[in-house]
Order: structure tokens, then sequence, then C-alpha cells
């Protein structure tokens, strides 16, 4: 990368960081002016979320200041503790055990070799095509034939959705972009916006929030927040578009798409939480609950926003 690229993706780190400087501020400053116990416990979530944004975000700055290398493996380590968490929560047999080998051990990393080999074509297809085929003859040869179907089908999902979907996260930086070489940037632009999205829905739902929109499946999700969050994170996105290949309008329009798409996913795998009875997918991170809770937007967001990418500027 050149100088320009390395100060721009200087500014996007000095800009997340001085935002969670001022989020520390006000969360400190907060807590020591709340007195009432019900407003102390949405205080002090909310400050046990922003000090795990910053383990997050130093984690994230470390693999893309790594390159290549270190955003693959770090997203490779996401889908692997991501797939794990929902295999947990979705129990299988002892005739699957194989295949879970196979699923964890082989398949993952193999795709995701792929993805640092840069080898679009076998990328797209290895998982949607080969592995589906694969898991359930593998499952089959074990013998055991009880509820086979809905098995193989949550075997199948976990891996579509922890493993080919988050995996195009990283897979942008294989796009070969005329005039543009800051990938690296572009995958930043990915995550920041689907993640201030998940952030500014949090705070306009909870200020603000008074309708619900599938209080069944979410009922924290309310239709001020959606909206709100997701108009201040299309507004940001089309802001940043000098560090995409995009013209403002499309920057907005990218972080649109990904806005939308992420709240699908966060629908999506919020109803699964309620099919298997529990709040969160795991307890890795504090005050987010586990790792597919805090990527379940970018698992729905990033395919859509890579082939867009692919098919409209390379």
């Amino acid at each position: 990368m050149n100088l320009t690229i390395d100060t721009q993706l200087v500014w996007l780190i000095a800009a997340v960081t001085a935002i969670l400087l001022i989020a520390s501020i006000s969360g400190y400053l907060i807590s020591r002016n709340t007195s009432d116990d019900s407003k102390r416990t949405v205080v002090n979530n909310l400050n046990d979320r922003i000090r795990s944004w910053w383990v997050m975000c130093l984690i994230f700055f470390a693999a893309i200041a790594s390159g290549n290398t270190g955003s693959v493996i770090l997203f490779a380590l996401l889908s692997f503790l991501a797939l794990r968490e929902f295999i947990t929560l979705t129990p299988t047999h002892r005739g699957d055990h194989r295949t879970l080998f196979w699923l964890f051990f082989i398949i993952t990393p193999l795709h995701y070799y792929l993805v640092f080999i840069q080898w679009y074509g076998l990328f797209s297809i290895m998982i949607p095509v080969y592995a589906f085929l694969f898991i359930p003859l593998r499952s089959a040869l074990a013998g055991d034939t009880d509820s086979f179907l809905e098995r193989t089908a949550k075997i199948q999902w976990g891996l579509m959705v922890c493993v080919y979907c988050v995996s195009h996260a990283p897979a942008l930086l294989m796009l070969e972009i005329p005039g543009y070489q800051g990938n690296f940037k572009l995958l930043f632009f990915l995550v920041l916006t689907a993640q201030l999205s998940d952030v500014m829905q949090y705070v306009f739902g909870k200020t603000l929030g008074r309708r619900k929109i599938a209080p069944l499946v979410s009922p924290n999700k309310t239709w001020e927040g959606f909206i709100g969050g997701i108009t201040a994170s299309s507004l940001a996105g089309a802001a940043l578009w000098w560090a995409t290949p995009f013209t403002p309008l499309q920057a907005g329009l990218m972080a649109l798409t990904i806005n939308l798409m992420g709240f699908a996913g966060g629908l999506c795998m919020s109803a699964i939480k309620r099919d298997r009875g529990i709040k969160d997918f795991g307890t890795m991170i504090e005050g987010h609950g586990g790792i597919m809770d805090r990527i379940d937007s970018i698992s729905f967001a990033a395919p859509v926003f890579f082939h867009l990418t692919r098919f409209y500027f390379t």
C-alpha cells in the first residue's frame, strides 16, 4: 500500500479510537451520576459493551496491520468459534461426530486457505456445492437415520452462515478494483458500517424505542431503533466514501444494503436463539454474549456486499 492508503487507514483507526474514548468517558460520567438501580443496570451493561469494544477493535486493528495473513486468520478463528457455538446449541448424534471432525478441521481450514490464496472460483463453490453434498453422505455412512434430515440441515446451515457467509469479509481482499488498491479499507468499511448500525440501533432503541418490530423473535428491536440506527449508519457510510471506490451516493447505498442485511442477520439469529430457549449464543464477549452474537450482522451483510462490489466495480 502507498502512503495515501496508509494515511487514510490511520485516520479511520484514529476516528474509531476517538469514538471509543468519548464513549468510555461518557459511560464513566453517567455511571457516577446514576443512582436508580434499573438505570444503573443499563449503564453497567453499556460500559461492559464499551470495554469489550476496546478489545475487539484492538484485535481487528492488529489483524488489519498484519495484512492478508492476519485478516484471514482472524476471520477463520471467528468462524471456528461461531460454528462451535452454533453446533453446541443444535445437538447432534454420535453418528455425526466424524462429520463434525471434517467440518471443523478440514472443510473450514481449507475454505479459508482458498481465501488466503485468493482462488475465487473454488472458494465460491466449495462449501455450497462440494461440502453440501459431502456432509449428508458422511453422516449417512455412520448408519444413524434418527432425525437424519434435521441433523444434516443444522450442520449445513451452521457451516453456511458461520463459515461461508462470514468468509466473504476477508474475501474482499481478493477483489481487483480498477484504480483502487485499498481493499483493507473496504473491509474496514464493511465491519465499521455493520457494527455501527448495531450500536446505533441499540442506542436509538434504548432512548426512543416504543413500537416493537417482532416482539416474539427479538423483543428489544423497535422501529425507532431500526430507522434511527440504519439512517445514522448509512449517513456515516456515505461520509466515508473517500475510503472506498464508491461515490458518496454509492457509498450511502452500499452502507444501507449492509445495514439492512445486518438487521436481517440479527433477526434470523434471534429466531434461532428463541427456538433454543436461550438469550445469547455464548458468554465469551462481556456485555455482548458469544461470537455469533457479535458477527450475526456480518454473516448476512458480507456476502451481499462482496458480490455487489465484485459485480459492479471489478
